[in-house]
């Protein structure tokens, strides 16, 4: 089985490396935050060693809310990607971790 980028199946192949169209719409902030919150709800249950990350995810969130400018994608896919790592599968940590990787489009 191929593994290779085929593009949009419905549509030109782009090949040549062009921009692809995207239709990804980031949830509102005041949504985003209250995952957050639940996360770090969540860890505070289940990973107390990893409230920290939880805690750092909403405060991106805020300070966003604060200035208005994007959150800080960076420091906030490296708190998820910690969760991600430590938290077990089935788990509602992972399962929030998740659900923030994609609504931030990470």
């Amino acid at each position: 089985m191929s593994t290779y980028p085929f593009g949009d199946v419905h549509g030109a192949a782009d090949h040549g490396g062009g921009r692809r169209r995207s239709t990804y719409v980031m949830p509102d902030l005041e949504t985003l935050m209250d995952v957050a919150d639940r996360l770090t709800e969540t860890l505070r249950a289940e990973y107390p060693q990893l409230v920290t990350s939880g805690e750092i995810i909403q405060g991106e969130l805020a300070q966003s809310a604060e200035d208005g400018l994007p959150p800080n994608r960076g420091r906030i896919r490296s708190a998820l990607e910690t969760i991600a790592i430590a938290a077990s599968a089935g788990t509602g940590s992972l399962a929030y971790t998740r659900h923030l990787t994609t609504a931030l489009g990470l």
